[in-house]
């Protein structure tokens, strides 16, 4: 599958493309009133990336004050350990940094041990936990990073 790494802002006709990965990568985490919620908001931003002419990875946050909270990263399974993860985030980061964001946080399951991995070579650190976070009763680990 021919990779086209450039990330681009997601929009609204994203739609979609969207619900899709959200269903492959996320087992369905989000309907499609929340993404449409998320890719229609002035204080959210969306960043994705195509492969074989599809969304392959996606990285969403919105900006409260001077912060990103990460809301969203994905990458399609069959994308995975190709580095998209990276790109995606580091720029959803960059465009958080321009928009005035001075950190970011955001959320990871405690068992994820590759998104865990992904956010520690990003400079993510692990600054506290949500006991019972996920619906499942699993814990979060709460990632932060200065963006300065």
């Amino acid at each position: 599958m021919e990779l086209n790494a450039a990330p681009f802002a997601l929009g609204p006709d994203d739609l979609e493309a969207c619900l899709l990965l959200d269903t492959e990568a996320m087992d369905g985490l989000w309907t499609a009133n929340q993404w449409q919620r998320e890719l229609e908001a002035s204080d959210r931003l969306c960043i994705g990336i195509r492969a074989g002419g599809r969304l392959a990875a996606l990285a969403c946050g919105w900006l409260v004050v001077d912060e990103l909270q990460i809301t969203a990263l994905a990458v399609t399974p069959s994308q995975r350990k190709r580095g998209l993860g990276r790109t995606v985030l580091s720029a959803l980061l960059a465009q958080a940094r321009r928009a005035g964001a001075v950190s970011a946080t955001l959320e990871v399951a405690s068992c994820n041990a590759a998104a865990l991995a992904l956010y520690q070579r990003c400079g993510f650190l692990s600054c506290g936990s949500r006991r019972g976070y996920y619906s499942d009763g699993r814990d979060a680990l709460i990632q932060w990073r200065s963006l300065t």
